[in-house]
């Protein structure tokens, strides 16, 4: 069992966790995932890795509540646990193995949607404690959405903005790149983006056009977590991926977001789920459960 030592909600239907995980804590790199399980009739819920403490040996989780299982886990207090916790899967960011010296002369801005502001977090620390201080732009609907604000300032260059306007500013976090970029004279060597579908979609339209070089995290689309159930196949150029095991970071630039939207929409439903089968074929061992998916 996996101990949770801290369960706090951070905003409007957005939970943060601390578990005692030291395996994960002592292996893991900025980029990955685990697999959590509240109990034996739990579903396996694919998470990204919000931070990791390896001397304390916890893992941070942070999650939006969307189906029966993260409901329930969303109840889950300080005290209790994880029946499983399963990491570090998924491959670490590309900059983990860079040169060091080499990385220092990157000029690097991530652009973070939503609940995707937590997995970026890890990524801006990781490079704060290399010497490395990036931009990173946070949107989010609403102010009472907005995450993480204090622990993003300390590592980064904060710029936040806000659908309606309620916090800091209005507008997308491609307003702000653009303005970045096109008013103040701000240059990048490559942006990481991470959030929903569509807002990825939409941030690699605009660094296609500004040409900057653009990696994006695919773990939106994951649900089983380990390649079997091929909910997260997409296309990479002319290559078939899969986000769990290839990714979950890929270029953005050569990933076709409209198809795997529409592949997530259709694993909504038993229907879809049988019609992808019919038309790929057996991308998982059959009858593995796990492709009705919480996510």
């Amino acid at each position: 069992m996996y101990k949770i030592q801290e369960a706090e909600m951070l905003a409007n239907n957005i939970y943060r966790m601390v578990v005692e995980a030291p395996r994960v804590a002592q292996h893991c790199l900025p980029g990955q995932f685990v697999i959590v399980k509240a109990d034996e009739e739990g579903e396996r819920i694919p998470l990204t890795i919000c931070d990791y403490d390896r001397e304390a040996g916890t893992i941070t989780i942070v999650f939006m509540p969307i189906g029966e299982s993260t409901k329930k886990m969303k109840e889950l207090k300080a005290g209790d646990a994880f029946m499983d916790f399963v990491g570090p899967l998924g491959q670490p960011s590309e900059f983990c193995s860079e040169d060091i010296e080499e990385l220092k002369k990157k000029r690097i801005v991530f652009v973070a949607g939503g609940v995707g502001t937590a997995p970026v977090y890890p990524q801006l620390k990781w490079l704060h404690e290399h010497g490395i201080t990036a931009d990173a732009i946070v949107g989010a609907k609403t102010k009472d959405l907005v995450i993480l604000e204090k622990e993003m300032s300390a590592v980064s260059n904060l710029y936040i903005t806000t659908d309606d306007g309620s916090y800091v500013r209005k507008g997308m976090g491609t307003d702000v790149l653009r303005d970045l970029v096109q008013n103040q004279g701000k240059q990048y060597d490559v942006c990481v983006a991470i959030g929903p579908m569509i807002m990825m979609k939409f941030v690699c339209l605009l660094t296609k056009e500004l040409n900057i070089p653009t990696v994006v995290s695919m773990n939106p689309i994951m649900v089983d977590g380990t390649g079997m159930c091929g909910a997260c196949r997409l296309m990479v150029g002319n290559e078939v991926k899969f986000a769990c095991v290839d990714g979950p970071e890929f270029d953005g630039h050569l990933v076709d977001f409209d198809l795997a939207m529409k592949r997530q929409q259709m694993y909504k439903t038993e229907e879809g789920r049988a019609l992808l089968r019919y038309q790929e074929g057996a991308t998982h061992h059959g009858g593995c459960g796990q492709c009705g998916g919480d996510k």
